[in-house]
């Protein structure tokens, strides 16, 4: 399921709200198919595909990455 809108349309990020961007790299094909689980995604030709997450703070001043590993800080 793709997750994206058309700009300044939806919801005004405010400080203190927090989100996740989660991409996902496919060996092939982008089509995806939901598993009976209700869960699982995995990609209709069944190649290779890796997803990774972080979430992130709206700040007053900016944004936070919550879920930054210590080797990830600069």
């Amino acid at each position: 399921m793709l997750h994206f809108g058309s700009a300044n349309s939806g919801m005004q990020l405010q400080a203190g709200m927090t989100f996740t961007i989660e991409p996902m790299i496919n060996q092939g094909s982008h089509k995806t198919k939901l598993k009976k689980d209700g869960w699982t995604v995995a990609t209709r030709d069944k190649k290779l595909s890796a997803q990774w997450e972080h979430t992130i703070l709206f700040t007053q001043n900016g944004y936070e990455v919550l879920t930054l590993r210590p080797s990830e800080i600069q």
